[in-house]
Formats: structure tokens, C-alpha cells, sequence
């Protein structure tokens, strides 16, 4: 996205390690509320947080100033998705829609569950391998109904808008019929993914079949809504860190210089990267139910 880059901090796969974002000849903004939602019409921008084949799990730090990226840690190590049969991690590139908010505390209509107090989460089935921080256009496809430990967590598909191929796809009849296999690859990974770490297989509302684009821009919208009560104070955060430098409206805007602390208080930048255990390259197999 023309005008915005990303800063790494520290050293990847640490548990220190972020990733920020700047604008403007230098001025840090926040991955959630500085990007704006909407390029045009079912064009959306995307936070890359994972690239397609890597098996790091990364994430919007929702509660942590400015929302950097960071890699998600459960009882103090840090978290790997695991390879199950026939997967290499990622089979999408992983990111989220900035600006929309799964709230916790609204009960969905269509799912019967609550949000999972995060961004909207979104699979980018283009050719290529985006970057960890990337922000690119895509153009949204479909959607999925994943139910994770009782809570909604809805999955849009999307392609890259600059993708060669971005003009054959215009909705998720178009993935059925371009990428065969695909979308049922999709909700298997979706499905089995956690099992390795001892959890049950997820749950999926309609019977875990896409909807179509216009469903699914329609939850992007309501989500939205959710986080335009979320930023301007109209509803509880639950601990989410709201701090902008651009939503006017937002009594969590802050000035530039307060955003260059919180970057400048962590480790800088890191040319290597810690190793990566040597048990992410297992592969695991395991009867489906």
C-alpha cells in the first residue's frame, strides 16, 4: 500500500520481536485503526501477518500499543502452527481486514457464538508469497463460518487485487471452479489444525460451506461498525489498545511523538533471526473423523 511501510524490532521468532508501521516520511501509526478499511467497492485492505508455507504464528498484538505484529505465545513459548498431513504450514497467505472488530459481546446471528475480540481474519489465495507486514488490496471473494472454542471466527477469502490472475475471480464460484480442491483444503486445515496441540477438531456454521461475496462484505461491514464503537469509546475494549494517530473522533488519538516512544522503548532492529525449533518441520498425521 503506497505510503505506508514496516519496521521490524528485535529479532524474529523471539518473544521480543515486533513488527510496527510508519507513514509519512517516518511517522508510526497503528495496523488497526490507521489503515483505512475500504479501497472501493469489495476491494478491502489486508495486513499480511503470515506469508503462505511458514509456520511462525503471527498476529496483530491487539492489546498492545499501536497493534505492532507479533508472534503469539502460549505458556511462555512462542507458537508454531503445526504441519498436518498433507499441509506445510500456511496454505494461504494469513492476514486480517484492519478496522473491523469481532466482538465479543455481541452474539451472532449467524453462528449462534460470540466474536473473538480480534480483526477480521482473511486467506489471500493469490500466486504469490507475500511478506510479514505487507499491506496489499485484495479483493474479497467468500467466507467461512469457523467456530473456534465457542467463540465466531469468521475466514474471508480473498485474492490480491495486482494478482496476474485477479480479474478471473469475482466470487467464490470462481475459486470452486479455477482452484479445485481448494476451499475444501481450506476448511480440512481449518478443521484439524489445533489437534496436534491436543484440542478438538473446530466447528463451522452452514455446515462449513462458503457464502458468497456479498455475504461476506456484509459481515466485513458489521464488523466494522463494531470497531467504530470500539475506537470512538461507545463499547468496552476488553484490554484492546485503541492508540491512533489519525481517527479524529477517537478519544485514544494520539500525537506522533507518543507513537515514536512506544517504538523507540524496544530492542531495534535484528539482521538475524533466532532459530526456529527443529520439531516445526514434523509432519503430522492423525485419523480424520
Amino acid at each position: 500500500m503506497s505510503g505506508f511501510s514496516s519496521e521490524e524490532r528485535a529479532a524474529p521468532f523471539s518473544l521480543e520481536y515486533r513488527v510496527f508501521f510508519n507513514r509519512n516520511m517516518g511517522f508510526y501509526c497503528s495496523s488497526v485503526p490507521d489503515f483505512c478499511l475500504y479501497i472501493f467497492n469489495d476491494v478491502f485492505n489486508m495486513v499480511v501477518e503470515v506469508p503462505r508455507w511458514s509456520n511462525a504464528k503471527m498476529e496483530i498484538a491487539t492489546k498492545d500499543p499501536l497493534n505492532p505484529i507479533k508472534q503469539d505465545v502460549k505458556k511462555g513459548k512462542l507458537r508454531y502452527v503445526a504441519n498436518v498431513f498433507p499441509y506445510k504450514g500456511y496454505i494461504w497467505n494469513y492476514g486480517a481486514i484492519p478496522q473491523t472488530w469481532e466482538d465479543p459481546g455481541h452474539n451472532d446471528k449467524h453462528t449462534g457464538c460470540c466474536g473473538d475480540n480480534d480483526p477480521i481474519d482473511v486467506c489471500e489465495i493469490g500466486s504469490k508469497v507475500c511478506a510479514r507486514g505487507e499491506i496489499i488490496r485484495v479483493k474479497v471473494l467468500g467466507i467461512l463460518a469457523m467456530i473456534d472454542e465457542g467463540e465466531t471466527d469468521w475466514k474471508v477469502i480473498a485474492i490480491n487485487a495486482d494478482d496476474p490472475d485477479a480479474a478471473n475471480y469475482n466470487d467464490i464460484n470462481d475459486v470452486k471452479r479455477l482452484k479445485p480442491g481448494y476451499l475444501e483444503a481450506t476448511v480440512d486445515w481449518f478443521r484439524r489444525y489445533k489437534v496436534p496441540d491436543g484440542k478438538p477438531e473446530n466447528q463451522f456454521s452452514f455446515n462449513a460451506e462458503f457464502k458468497d461475496k456479498d455475504f461476506a462484505t456484509a459481515i466485513i461491514k458489521s464488523t466494522h461498525d463494531y470497531w467504530r464503537a470500539l475506537v470512538t469509546k461507545k463499547t468496552d475494549g476488553k484490554g484492546i489498545s485503541c492508540m491512533n494517530t489519525t481517527v479524529s473522533e477517537s478519544p485514544f488519538k494520539c500525537d506522533p511523538d507518543a507513537a515514536k516512544a512506544i517504538v523507540d522503548a524496544l530492542p531495534p532492529p535484528c539482521e538475524s533471526a533466532c532459530t526456529i525449533p527443529a520439531d516445526v518441520d514434523k509432519w503430522f498425521h492423525h485419523q480424520k473423523n
